[in-house]
Formats: C-alpha cells, sequence, structure tokens
C-alpha cells in the first residue's frame, strides 16, 4: 500500500447510518461521526442542521491497512448510499447530507477519483459526489456516537439505518 493517511472521512447523508455500516467492516479500528467541508469552526448539530454552515454530516473511518483498504472502504461506500442524489438521502434533504469524500492527501485524492470512475458504471445517472481536500474534521457531540447501536428500536433506526445495513449484508449484532 502507498504512503497515505490509515483514515478516510466520508459523508453519504445521516451520519448515524454511515457510522452503523462502516463499524461493520472488517479492518475499521474507530468510526467517529462529525462535521466537515464547512466554513464554522467546530460546528454543533443545531448549526449544521441550518444547512448555513457549508458543513456535510460526515464519518472518519479508521482503518488498520494490513486487514483492509481505502479501496475496500470505498467499494462499501458506493453502495452505502446513492452517491447520484444532491443533496439529499431519502428524506433526509440539505447540503448538510450530501455525498462527499474529504481526502487527506494527494495519494487518498487519486484513490478517490478513481474509485468514483469505477463505481459509475453501477449507476444510470451521474454520480455527484464532492471530493476535495479535507481541511478540518470536526468530532459531532457525544450523543450521536454509536447511535444505531445505542438505540435500535428508535423509529429512523428501525426504518432507515436497520434496512440499509441488511441490504449490505451484514449482521444487525
Amino acid at each position: 500500500m502507498n504512503e497515505s493517511a490509515n483514515y478516510a472521512v466520508l459523508g453519504g447523508g445521516c451520519f448515524w447510518c454511515m457510522e452503523a455500516v462502516f463499524e461493520r467492516l472488517p479492518g475499521i479500528t474507530a468510526v467517529i461521526p462529525g462535521y466537515s467541508g464547512g466554513t464554522v469552526p467546530a460546528p454543533t448539530y443545531e448549526q449544521v442542521c441550518t444547512g448555513t454552515t457549508g458543513h456535510a454530516e460526515t464519518v472518519k473511518v479508521s482503518f488498520d491497512p494490513e486487514r483492509t483498504s481505502l479501496e475496500s472502504i470505498l467499494e462499501t461506500y458506493w453502495k452505502a448510499h446513492d452517491p447520484t442524489s444532491k443533496d439529499r438521502q431519502g428524506d433526509d434533504v440539505g447540503s448538510q447530507y450530501r455525498s462527499i469524500i474529504l481526502y487527506a492527501d494527494e495519494a487518498q485524492r487519486t484513490i478517490a477519483e478513481e474509485s468514483r470512475k469505477s463505481a459509475q458504471s453501477g449507476f444510470k445517472t451521474p454520480i455527484v459526489t464532492e471530493i476535495v481536500k479535507l481541511e478540518e474534521f470536526f468530532p459531532a457531540e457525544e450523543y450521536h456516537r454509536h447511535y444505531f447501536e445505542l438505540h435500535p428500536y428508535a423509529g429512523y433506526c428501525r426504518v432507515v439505518i436497520a434496512p440499509k445495513i441488511a441490504k449490505l449484508h451484514f449482521p444487525t449484532r
């Protein structure tokens, strides 16, 4: 593997969904929900929800490069959300729910661009996923962490997250 950061910052709708997906992948060492891609320093969830901060709900996915790769993580990423929907995932609407990959270095940028190009053949409409330089990742408030694991019977978890995990053939634990 090339010398690259051993984490990826990805946005694909609600960070609760993305966290639940990536926590189930082999080789993942941590998944932290947060905010990236905007202009407001240290935004709060309430600020990001207004859609005025420029931030997307994202997850920072740390991984063991001996067990998985950024390429493998991105293969799951393209399946875990609709990268052809601009500023929305299902009923979650707004720029904070956009599809975005934030790269830490040039190696990650190249991998992300190649992955997006390869993934396009699996979609009838163009992928709109942004690929931009990571300026800063702001961890979300503590109550967002492990949301699906802590609230599996909450409405959003049952209606949105659980079916997504089932579609990807991951165990619900």
